[in-house]
């Protein structure tokens, strides 16, 4: 073979090579879905639970809802129902989240509302707000309802620590 055929044959075989190559990287998928960069609603989804966790927190929730002329009976349907709505205007965030984080929320959700019901099951039928809100204070500080709420904000803090 003559030198400028080896040479034509080396420069064919070298643009063979590119072509190939650069028709590999087109055809793999891509890392990211068409360069949408999901760590932003990431971050939001963590920083959204971690508010609702201090909202449907007892002594939070307390301080927002509380009102002396209601009986312990509409403290109860209030509390449940402020609850149920913060956590169900949360529920999409779940997509962004692991599922400990969100199985954590739930859990804390799930407890707290236990704890509500629990409590004004245990009081006279004529009892006031004020006996309801007094109870679930007193209920907290005995129960691991706090460390439960503890546990799920470490656990939101942690995660989002990772995906920042």
């Amino acid at each position: 073979m003559e030198a400028s055929t080896l040479s034509l044959f080396v420069a064919v075989l070298a643009l063979f090579i590119g072509i190939v190559a650069l028709l590999r990287t087109y055809r793999e998928p891509k890392k990211e879905t068409d360069g949408f960069n999901t760590k932003p609603l990431k971050l939001q989804a963590y920083e959204r639970l971690v508010i609702l966790c201090e909202r449907i927190s007892l002594p939070a929730l307390i301080s927002r809802t509380s009102s002396p002329d209601l009986s312990a009976r509409e403290m109860q349907y209030m509390l449940v129902g402020n609850i149920k709505q913060e956590f169900e205007y949360n529920t999409s965030q779940q997509i962004y989240v692991s599922q400990a984080a969100w199985e954590s929320v739930r859990n804390l959700r799930d407890q707290t509302l236990l704890i509500i019901n629990s409590i004004a099951r245990t009081l006279p039928e004529d009892a006031r707000a004020h006996d309801l809100n007094k109870g679930l204070l007193e209920a907290i500080m005995n129960q691991d309802n706090a460390a439960l709420h503890t546990y799920t904000l470490d656990t939101l803090n942690g995660e989002a620590k990772k995906a920042m």
